[in-house]
C-alpha cells in the first residue's frame, strides 16, 4: 500500500464515496416491535421520493415489505411523528393498523387485501392525525392519541387519548371515533395497559414546558366501558422529565424520571440502578423507547453517558450486561418478547442495523437492515472521542472525523480544512455512528467536527441546561472552542474553518456566522433565522413556546428576540454562505430563510439559496440530497480553494 500513496492536496481527493452513494443510505430503521415471534420494523426508501415503509422479518430469516408504494408509514403528530403501526398475529396472517403520511388517515391492512381507511379526513386546519396504535381486538378497536386541529393556525390544536373502530365505521364519520378520557394535557403520550387491563398509564405535559423540561406520569383506572377513569398525577411535575412509562409482567409500573440530574428508572417509584448516566432520553418522537420489561423480570435498557449501549438490567442487584459487538450507539427503540430483545445499532463502521440480543445468553446478532459496504471500509472516517474546553472552563463534547484516504496523503507543509457541524434539537446529541456524509468530506480530505456543545442530551439534565436562555450563545461559544482548539493545536487550518447544520443547527450556524468571525463560510439548512417571528405563530404547535427556555420569556425580554437572531444582523455578515430549504417545512417555513436575504439586500456577499418542492422538515429524497450535498462541496471549494474532482460548480450571488 505504502508504494501506491499519493500526495495531493487536500481536498483533491479522489473518493468512491459520491453524493448518491450518501444519500442512497441516509436514514435508519426506526420503530422495532414484535409480531408474534417476528420482528418488524419501518424502514426509509430515499429513492421512492422519501418514503417509509414498514418491513417484516420472518421467523424464517426472510425480509418483505409488508406495504407497497406510494404507502408511507409515517404520523405527523406533533409534526415529528411517532410510533405510526401496530400488528397482531391472526390465523389468516397479521392484522396491520398504521398511519399513512400523505393523508394521516389510520389504515387496516391484511394480507392478500387493500389497506382500508379506519378514520376519516378533516377539513380543518392540519386535519386528524393519530399515532401510538394500540391493537385492543377483543373490543374491537385501536386506541391511539388523537392530535385533531379545532382551526387554522398551527396552534388551533387539541390531544386526546381515542378508540377508533377496527370495522371501518369511522372511515367517513368523526363522530364514531371515541375519546377515552377527557383533555388532560396539551401533549400526550399513548397508553400503556396493565397486564390485567385495569391501568392505564402515559405523559402528559403543557406549554411553556418541552417534555426534557418537566412532564407527568398519569395514572387512571380502565372501566368496564373501555373509558379511562380518575386519571392522577404519580411522578414528574414542572421540573422533573418522565420520558418513558410501561408495566412489568407482573403489573408494577415502570418509569424513567431525571429527578437527580439523570435519567434514571424507578420501579413503583423506588430507585433501579441509580447512576450518573441517562436511560432515558428527550421525547421528540411519541413512543420513543430506552427499555422494555422482559417477563423474566429483567428489564432491556439502551442507555449510557454520551453514546449509548443496549444492555439487559437486573433491577433486584442494579447490575447492567451489556450486549457484546461492534455497536457503539443504540436508537430510542425496541422490544421484547420472551428473552428475545430487539433494537436499533450502528457503529463507526456500521449504519443502523436491526439487532437481537437474546437476554439468557447474552448473543446479539444482526437480524435486519444489515450493513452493507456500499464502499470499501477503507474509506470511512476514524472517528476520535474529544473533550475539549470551553468558555469558564466548562467541558465541550466532540466527535473529530480527520481527513481520511487509504491512497492519499497531503503536503507535509499543509493543515487540513475542518467543517463544524451542529446538530439540530437544539436538544439532541450527535450520534458516533457511520455517516457516509461525513465520509463524503473526510473522503476528499475535508476534517468534520460534531460539538455536542452546552444543551446536548446524555450528559445530565446540569449540561442540557447550560443553554436555558442562552440559546446563540452557549452553542456558538462551544462551537467557535472546538473549532478554534482545532486550529490552535495545528489539526485544523486556522485559515478554512467552516461551520454547518440544519434546524436548530442551522440557527447555531447562522448565529456563527454573524457574530463570531471564525468561520470562512457556512452551510445553513432549513433553519430559524427570526426569532420574534418563529416565536410569535411560524411554527408548529409543540415548539412554539421553546424560546421561553431557550431565549427567555418573550413578554419579559423582547429586546433579547432581536439581539440574538441573525436576521437582525445580517449586515455583519462578511463571508460566502449556502442556505438550503425545503419548501413545505412548516417546523422552520421559507419566510424565514426570505426575511433573513431580504436584509442581505444590496450587499455583495457571496451566496447560494436553494429551495426543494416537496421537501419538509429534514430532507428525504434522494435526489434533494444529492443535490445539496454536491452544492455544500462546492462552496467549500470556491472559499478554500480546494479542487475535488467531478462535483457541479454552484453559481453564488455576489
Amino acid at each position: 500500500m505504502g508504494e501506491t500513496v499519493r500526495t495531493l492536496a487536500y481536498g483533491a481527493w479522489p473518493s468512491p464515496i459520491d453524493a448518491a452513494t450518501a444519500a442512497a443510505h441516509d436514514g435508519h430503521p426506526e420503530y422495532v416491535d414484535f409480531v408474534g415471534d417476528e420482528v418488524w420494523w419501518t424502514e426509509p426508501r430515499p429513492a421512492e421520493g422519501g418514503r417509509r415503509t414498514l418491513v417484516r422479518r420472518h421467523v424464517d430469516g426472510r425480509e418483505e415489505p409488508v406495504l407497497p408504494a406510494p404507502w408511507n408509514v409515517r404520523s405527523r403528530v406533533i409534526e415529528y411523528g411517532g410510533h405510526p403501526w401496530a400488528a397482531l398475529p391472526g390465523e389468516q396472517g397479521p392484522l396491520v393498523v398504521f398511519v399513512n403520511f400523505a393523508d394521516q388517515r389510520l389504515y387496516r391492512w391484511e394480507p392478500g387485501g387493500e389497506p382500508r381507511p379506519l378514520t376519516p379526513l378533516s377539513p380543518v386546519g392540519g386535519g386528524l392525525r393519530w399515532a401510538e396504535p394500540l391493537l385492543r381486538p377483543e373490543r374491537g378497536e385501536v386506541w391511539c392519541v388523537l392530535e385533531e386541529f379545532t382551526g387554522d393556525g398551527p396552534t388551533d390544536v387539541r390531544r386526546v387519548q381515542a378508540a377508533v373502530p377496527l370495522d371501518g365505521s369511522a372511515a367517513e364519520d368523526r363522530r364514531a371515533v371515541r375519546e377515552l378520557v377527557g383533555t388532560t394535557h396539551r401533549f400526550i403520550t399513548g397508553v400503556r395497559l396493565s397486564p390485567d387491563g385495569r391501568r392505564a398509564a402515559w405523559i402528559g405535559w403543557d406549554h411553556p414546558r418541552m417534555p426534557w423540561d418537566g412532564t407527568e406520569l398519569i395514572l387512571a383506572d380502565v372501566g368496564e366501558d373501555g373509558t379511562l377513569h380518575a386519571p392522577r398525577t404519580v411522578a414528574g411535575g414542572p421540573d422533573e422529565s418522565v420520558p418513558q412509562a410501561c408495566f412489568t409482567h407482573d403489573g408494577r409500573l415502570l418509569h424513567a424520571s431525571d429527578r437527580t440530574g439523570w435519567w434514571n428508572l424507578y420501579l413503583d417509584g423506588e430507585p433501579v440502578c441509580p447512576r450518573e448516566e441517562e436511560f432515558g432520553g428527550p421525547l421528540w418522537k411519541l413512543g420513543s423507547r430506552w427499555f422494555a420489561p422482559l417477563e423474566s423480570g429483567l428489564i432491556a435498557v439502551v442507555h449510557g453517558r454520551g453514546a449509548t449501549a443496549l444492555g439487559v438490567l437486573d433491577p433486584e442487584t442494579g447490575e447492567v450486561v451489556d450486549a457484546a459487538g461492534p455497536w457503539t450507539e443504540f436508537a430510542p427503540t425496541l422490544a421484547a418478547h420472551g428473552d428475545r430483545i430487539v433494537s436499533v445499532g450502528a457503529s463507526p463502521r456500521s449504519a443502523h442495523e436491526v439487532v437481537e440480543l437474546d437476554a439468557r445468553t447474552g448473543h446479539a446478532r444482526v437480524v435486519g437492515a444489515e450493513h452493507d459496504d456500499a464502499v470499501d471500509p477503507a474509506y470511512y472516517p476514524e472517528p476520535q472521542i474529544r473533550t475539549f474546553t470551553g468558555p469558564d472552563g466548562r467541558d465541550i463534547h466532540a466527535h473529530v472525523y480527520p481527513p481520511h484516504h487509504p491512497g492519499c496523503v497531503a503536503p507535509g507543509d499543509e493543515l487540513p480544512p475542518y467543517v463544524v457541524w451542529a446538530h439540530g434539537g437544539p436538544t439532541g446529541r450527535a450520534p458516533l455512528v457511520l455517516d457516509l456524509e461525513i465520509a463524503y468530506f473526510t473522503s476528499r480530505g475535508i476534517g468534520v467536527a460534531e460539538v455536542d456543545y452546552g444543551g446536548s442530551t446524555g450528559y445530565g439534565r446540569p449540561y442540557r441546561e447550560r443553554l436555558r436562555e442562552q440559546w446563540g450563545v452557549v452553542d456558538v461559544e462551544d462551537c467557535a472552542a472546538v473549532a478554534l482548539a482545532l486550529a490552535e493545536e495545528g489539526t485544523a487550518d486556522r485559515g478554512r474553518l467552516a461551520v454547518r447544520g440544519g434546524s436548530a443547527g442551522g440557527w447555531t450556524a447562522a448565529a456563527s456566522l454573524t457574530t463570531t468571525g471564525v468561520y470562512a463560510c457556512g452551510t445553513i439548512k432549513y433553519p430559524i433565522l427570526d426569532l420574534a417571528g418563529w416565536g410569535s405563530g411560524e411554527t408548529h404547535d409543540f415548539e412554539s413556546q421553546y424560546l421561553e427556555s431557550l431565549i427567555g420569556p418573550l413578554a419579559e425580554v423582547p429586546a433579547r428576540y432581536e439581539e440574538r437572531s441573525p436576521a437582525a444582523h445580517a449586515d455583519r455578515l462578511t463571508v460566502p454562505f449556502l442556505l438550503l430549504q425545503g419548501l413545505d417545512d412548516v417546523i422552520c417555513p421559507p419566510v424565514q430563510c426570505e426575511r433573513f436575504l431580504a436584509r442581505l439586500a444590496g450587499r455583495t456577499v457571496p451566496h447560494a439559496y436553494l429551495t426543494f418542492e416537496g421537501e419538509g422538515h429534514g430532507f428525504r429524497r434522494a435526489d434533494t440530497m444529492v443535490r445539496a450535498l454536491e452544492a455544500e462541496l462546492s462552496l467549500y471549494a470556491q472559499v478554500f480553494g480546494l479542487h475535488p474532482p467531478g462535483i457541479p460548480t454552484l453559481e453564488l450571488d455576489r
